[in-house]
């Protein structure tokens, strides 16, 4: 399938592993000329032939730097993937558990962050009727989900990206959602991430517990989703082929979603 992305200019958040690293693989792998940002970047990012930007993207600050960087960088902004997101920063616990503090944390990375990047896109997104994907979660669809912040971050973050589909939509630009379920990422992998803490909450072996989510989440197809599956759907989203889906939230899940 000929995407016709060769020549477009991206950037990409939260780019130093995972979803996010995956997608810049894809997008170099199309022609797509890239500026991936993470607070920190790995070696596997420079590797990608990317520009990688250093920026805190919970902040302003950081927002900021990566968005001149890239507009000095590109000259200018075809395609933005939101996919910044807390995943080693969400603590477990419930809703009494988590202080204003985390609170305003978890939205300054996962809706703010996006916020503030897409602010100052806009005018190069408009000029050259771009496109936007914002990568949210299966938890804005499962509210009940903990972490209580973390999954109301996400609902705002989905709502966040119907609302710019309806009011940009007529200057040419799409705005789509992806919501992944468990991905196989270092998130859950690491014997020091968010997937080691759920296990140990739950007194389970870390190597155990990650065989057993399939069953557990009652996902479907049996297994997790890899991230180079999420990044495929991002950049298809992106391209020419979707050129008349806009404002859509789509779920890739394994059938971990029962829901209509």
């Amino acid at each position: 399938m000929e995407l016709d992305l060769t020549a477009k200019t991206a950037v990409v958040t939260g780019a130093s592993r995972g979803i996010g690293l995956a997608t810049v693989r894809t997008l170099i792998a199309e022609g797509v000329r890239v500026v991936g940002a993470a607070r920190t970047v790995t070696p596997e990012l420079k590797e990608t032939g990317a520009v990688a930007v250093s920026a805190d993207l919970s902040t302003a600050e950081g927002v900021d730097t990566l968005m001149n960087s890239a507009l000095a960088e590109l000259g200018g902004i075809d395609l933005l993937v939101n996919n910044v997101g807390a995943g080693d920063d969400v603590r477990l616990g419930g809703f009494l558990d988590t202080d204003d503090t985390q609170w305003a944390r978890v939205f300054d990375l996962n809706l703010l962050s996006a916020v503030r990047a897409t602010r100052a896109a806009l005018p190069s997104l408009i000029e050259r009727r771009g496109r936007i994907v914002n990568v949210s979660s299966i938890n804005s669809r499962l509210p009940a989900a903990a972490p209580v912040a973390y999954s109301a971050a996400k609902a705002a973050l989905t709502a966040f990206g119907k609302s710019l589909s309806e009011e940009f939509g007529p200057q040419g630009v799409r705005v789509n959602t992806v919501s992944p379920g468990v991905v196989r990422t270092s998130i859950w992998e690491d014997p020091d991430g968010f997937g080691s803490k759920v296990a140990a909450a739950n007194g389970a072996e870390h190597e155990a517990f990650l065989q057993q989510i399939p069953e557990a989440f009652g996902i479907t197809t049996g297994r997790i989703t890899e991230a180079r599956e999420v990044a495929a759907l991002i950049v298809f989203l992106l391209s020419d082929v979707a050129g008349n889906i806009t404002g859509a939230d789509h779920v890739i899940d394994g059938g971990t979603v029962k829901s209509v």
